[in-house]
């Protein structure tokens, strides 16, 4: 087995042999090609547990013969923006957006981010009730983001603002929101930095529903065709379980994605986000994921209702 030195040095030793490109934010990374194969986008958040994921597919650990995959890394509203398009064969989308890309994408039946027991919060500066909350402005990571899903199911006609997901935290603290909507590493992060947690809308959808609290996904465009579905979301799903069979390499190649959180942090919230669940949705998530699409639909903040279809 690898050691978490070995893992790191793959890590830099990728990021300075692949050709990488910055534009507008966005981070593209791909591996030579020849002509007898054939190119698969892929695109998710520059986020560790997306990292870990991706990690074997990123290194060439797992191969599908004929398939090379380019990755596009940016953050998850950008995504699903992109999805509205059907600019990637495959990308990690919030479940929110997918009503509106379902014509053009199934979802993976793994990768699969999946809060049971947790999820996005609501923190302050100050202890708020969660009646107050309901009544002051609120910064959000962006309106197509299921954290703002989850948000508006809690507090309908909440009023809020939206500001990239890593100034969340900062921006409540410099004063300027009274409250903010956190995701992704934040969710470990902001006591130290001296907010206090209203809500943990993971807990809060759980307690209502019984069921965990759907994120985030794959979707996977319908024009590739059945064959080169099937053929790519089990080559993911490889993926995704060598990183859990070599976790300590696959953490320390997601360790640069992982926005000042020290190890133990970084495989804590790897852990959160990458688990069985990511490997199969099983029974109660594929529920969840009906199941919070159709309330946002009934409670219209979903504008056409969905049909959820796994590939």
């Amino acid at each position: 087995m690898e050691t978490f030195q070995e893992g790191q040095r793959l890590a830099r030793d990728l990021l300075q042999t692949m050709p990488t490109t910055v534009v507008s934010g966005e981070v593209e990374q791909s591996m030579p090609s020849s002509a007898s194969t054939r190119e698969i986008t892929v695109a998710h958040s520059p986020d560790s547990d997306d990292a870990f994921m991706f990690y074997a597919l990123a290194t060439n650990k797992v191969r599908s013969a004929g398939l090379r995959f380019s990755h596009t890394l940016t953050d998850i509203e950008t995504l699903n923006r992109k999805a509205l398009e059907g600019v990637y064969d495959v990308t990690a989308i919030s479940f929110h957006a997918y009503p509106y890309i379902q014509d053009k994408y199934a979802l993976l039946p793994s990768g699969g981010s999946v809060g049971d027991g947790y999820g996005p919060m609501i923190v302050a500066k100050r202890a708020i009730s969660q009646s107050e909350i309901k009544q002051i402005r609120i910064a959000v990571p962006g309106t197509m983001t299921t954290a703002f899903l989850a948000l508006n199911l809690f507090a309908p006609g909440i009023e809020t603002a939206v500001v990239p997901f890593d100034q969340i935290i900062p921006e409540v603290i410099a004063g300027n929101y009274e409250a903010g909507l956190i995701i992704h590493e934040g969710q470990l992060t902001f006591d130290k930095a001296g907010l206090h947690r209203i809500i943990d809308l993971g807990k809060w959808w759980q307690k209502v529903t019984g069921l965990p609290l759907p994120l985030g996904g794959n979707a996977i465009r319908r024009d590739l065709g059945p064959e080169l579905m099937a053929s790519v979301s089990g080559t993911i799903k490889e993926s995704i379980q060598y990183a859990l069979d070599h976790r300590e390499e696959a953490l320390a190649y997601a360790m640069q994605f992982a926005r000042d959180l020290d190890t133990q942090l970084a495989d804590r919230f790897v852990g959160m986000y990458v688990n069985e669940r990511t490997l199969d949705y099983g029974p109660d998530g594929r529920e969840a994921v009906r199941r919070l699409l159709d309330m946002g639909h009934k409670a219209g903040i979903i504008p056409r209702p969905a049909q959820v279809d796994f590939v």
